[in-house]
């Protein structure tokens, strides 16, 4: 009995980290079943599974982030953060997108997506190069500065990751991803260069810019706080970074929702129970000490990164399935998963 009751409380322990997305999703499920009935059930699972599928591995490196911001910033991120993340990255952006790759006034646009779905999806798959463009390459600088950090204490793929930490410079990103926009630019089977160039050097940019920033509060902060979590303007700015991150991994998933479903109200809805999804496992594996507890799981993260942003830069000229790079990126952190665990053991 003793260690059925314990069972017990550890499993409402667990839960009671999930509580909001637990009720979140219910609401929104029997909202969304009550004005477009039980045959929106099946497309918004799927995209429910879609979105957590090809964003588990941004809760791995936004928890690496928020474990850095105080216990009000995480209740921020999980709050107006998702509202950002659902209204602003599901809905607002691409109508934005359309807008300006369509040329299209706002209002047209808004009323392509509510009465003319295909229309609007049409219009959005246009845009596809400029998106993943610019999310690739800002993904891929993700993953390359990670492997390049010098105080690294772990290596998981020995032979290829420590020759990348000895001998990355702080350039060695820029280099080698502005090198993979040229090329994929130049390819003879994009019709696109023009797009894809300017996409992928305004991804390169923003992340550039965004470290920036971050490094210079950093430096000012060391100094004059003594809190072991960022407060003020430095927290402010990983609040707005991890929103970024949560647009550069979502770009993929926005576009590949409108193969399971072209009512819009629908993809934000199964897009943002997904999201929300997502941010309470990287609360959780903040409050749990997960990242610690299994030391290569965020190699595997970084690496299901680059995974997803070469499938993103590739897409421009190739089709390539979401289950590949999806099904890849769960196999590789699964893969971590195993290794940290054997690794424990020794």
């Amino acid at each position: 009995m003793q260690n059925a009751y314990d069972r017990m409380t550890r499993v409402r322990e667990h839960l009671k980290h999930f509580s909001w997305s637990i009720i979140t999703s219910a609401i929104v499920t029997l909202t969304v079943l009550y004005y477009l009935g039980f045959g929106a059930l099946a497309p918004l699972l799927t995209l429910i599974v879609i979105e957590i599928t090809f964003s588990f591995d941004n809760a791995v490196v936004n928890a690496k982030i928020l474990k850095k911001l105080s216990p009000l910033w995480q209740q921020l991120f999980l709050t107006v953060g998702i509202l950002i993340a659902i209204f602003g990255m599901r809905l607002v952006f691409p109508v934005l997108i359309v807008a300006l790759t369509a040329h299209l006034p706002w209002h047209d646009v808004i009323d392509l997506a509510l009465n003319h779905p295909e229309v609007y999806a049409h219009k959005l798959e246009l845009a596809h190069p400029t998106i993943t463009a610019f999310g690739g390459s800002f993904l891929l600088m993700l993953c390359l500065h990670f492997f390049i950090e010098e105080d690294k204490k772990h290596h998981w793929i020995e032979w290829l990751e420590r020759p990348m930490n000895h001998l990355g410079a702080w350039w060695t990103p820029l280099a080698m991803t502005t090198l993979v926009v040229l090329g994929i630019s130049w390819l003879p089977g994009n019709e696109h260069a023009t797009e894809t160039l300017r996409a992928g050097l305004i991804g390169i940019m923003t992340y550039l810019a965004i470290q920036g920033i971050m490094y210079a509060i950093n430096f000012l902060t060391r100094s004059t706080s003594e809190s072991k979590h960022y407060v003020g303007w430095a927290a402010f700015t990983m609040f707005v970074y991890l929103q970024v991150l949560d647009a550069s991994f979502s770009l993929d998933g926005v576009l590949g929702a409108f193969a399971i479903s072209s009512d819009i109200i629908l993809i934000a809805a199964g897009l943002g129970i997904g999201a929300l999804w997502v941010r309470s496992m990287t609360v959780y594996m903040v409050r749990r000490g997960t990242l610690e507890a299994y030391r290569y799981l965020e190699h595997g993260a970084h690496y299901a990164i680059g995974v997803l942003a070469v499938s993103m830069l590739g897409s421009v000229i190739f089709e390539i399935p979401e289950f590949v790079t999806g099904g890849t990126g769960l196999f590789v952190i699964g893969a971590s998963v195993v290794a940290s665990l054997r690794a424990k053991r020794v």
